[in-house]
């Protein structure tokens, strides 16, 4: 189909990714966002290469080459420091065809927004309400503005206005178990390799660092909490100290030199497998239609895979815009919901919600060959629409 007018809601990562493929494929769009200003969800993300893949299409290859952080080698190790498992990715780089390329969400995100042009994002512009007519939708902000297109793509996140209209119930976001605390730190202030992601594991608890370009690292921490737990900026590197007051000397030092203040600390929570993605001239995407947990690392390149499928179909059939749409489904969930699930099965695994199960994990990442988890990776990988 041609000529199409797509409306966005939500500027993240899948909503930035969706306009700048459609804009490619001459269609005009409009992309809003309630935020007043960027500022991304998360410090650092781990672009695997079937994200990466997406770029690559959309002709940002180089530029998230040369930002991304190189990572070539990947451990597991005890709360003791004991060596669980040590793994050359460049088996993997060599089986898919694409290295992966973990980078700061703020760098992600300016190449996004650079990319699809300014002028195509309004900020400070919440949509309240969105009407499908029998050839168009509109959408209806809390400012009282309306816009009308063909089609309208939700891509605004986990708390999602919109994803209740397409579904038809509130499909309330789940509390995953455990908080996450994240940042960034100069590499070479840590005592790893900055070209290795090393994972600590222990006590249902993990500690991590990934190299994400620029000689910094994106860390991560996990640990089993009930829902609820509040603790101001200034005191969370106390925070972290007390919960990993005996791991190794890396992580001491990782917990010294983070700025507590730069800190996010989230509550994970997750999205049941919804029962449909599509309603007529609406497509949820990314987070707004399957929220992860971020155990796979996967949660920002399903949202890019999104994209390219969600265009693929519109550019390629010309029934209509619903049954392009329809397409997108048939594509895009039995991908979305195996994530889910395997990333929430995951993590209750890593954080001990059966501690028994927990053990048996730390067992078996000493026994798992190189190439296990090199297989593991790719199928993935594989899986998607770049294979």
């Amino acid at each position: 189909m041609y000529h199409l007018k797509a409306i966005i809601i939500g500027a993240g990562i899948g909503g930035l990714t969706t306009g700048i493929a459609l804009k490619q494929a001459g269609y005009e769009i409009e992309i809003y966002d309630k935020v007043r200003e960027f500022r991304p969800a998360g410090a650092g993300i781990s672009l695997w290469s079937n994200g990466i893949k997406v770029l690559n299409q959309l002709g940002l290859g180089e530029e998230i080459a040369q930002m991304g952080g190189r990572m070539n080698q990947m451990e597991y190790r005890s709360h003791q420091d004991k060596l669980l498992n040590s793994i050359d990715l460049h088996p993997l780089i060599n089986e898919v065809g694409q290295r992966p390329y973990p980078v700061a969400r703020t760098d992600l995100q300016a190449l996004l927004l650079q990319a699809v042009g300014e002028e195509n994002v309004t900020l400070n512009c919440k949509c309240v309400k969105v009407s499908e007519e029998k050839d168009g939708i509109t959408a209806t902000f809390e400012d009282g503005r309306t816009t009308r297109g063909d089609l309208l793509i939700s891509a605004d996140g986990i708390h999602s206005i919109i994803r209740p209209v397409v579904t038809g119930e509130s499909s309330e976001p789940r509390y995953a178990g455990y908080v996450n605390w994240n940042g960034l730190v100069e590499a070479n202030r840590q005592e790893i390799d900055p070209e290795c992601w090393v994972i600590y594991v222990g006590e249902g608890k993990r500690a991590s660092m990934m190299p994400i370009g620029k000689d910094r690292f994106y860390f991560f921490f996990g640990c089993p909490m009930e829902k609820g737990t509040e603790v101001a900026p200034e005191n969370r590197q106390q925070e972290l100290a007390e919960i990993f007051q005996e791991w190794p000397s890396p992580v001491q030092r990782l917990i010294e030199t983070l700025n507590p203040l730069e800190t996010n600390r989230l509550e994970i929570h997750d999205l049941n497998p919804l029962n449909t993605l599509v309603k007529g001239r609406i497509a949820l995407l990314g987070d707004a239609g399957h929220a992860t947990t971020p155990t796979l690392g996967q949660g920002g390149c399903q949202a890019m895979e999104d994209a390219a499928v969600l265009c693929r179909y519109l550019v390629t059939t010309n029934v209509s815009v619903e049954d392009a749409l329809q397409r997108y489904e048939l594509a895009r969930k039995p991908r979305t919901s195996e994530l889910v699930l395997k990333a929430r099965k995951r993590t209750d695994t890593i954080y001990g919600k059966d501690m028994s199960v927990t053990q048996e994990w730390y067992k078996s990442l000493s026994q798992e060959s190189e190439s296990d988890v090199i297989n593991a990776l790719a199928k993935v990988i594989l899986a998607g629409p770049f294979n």
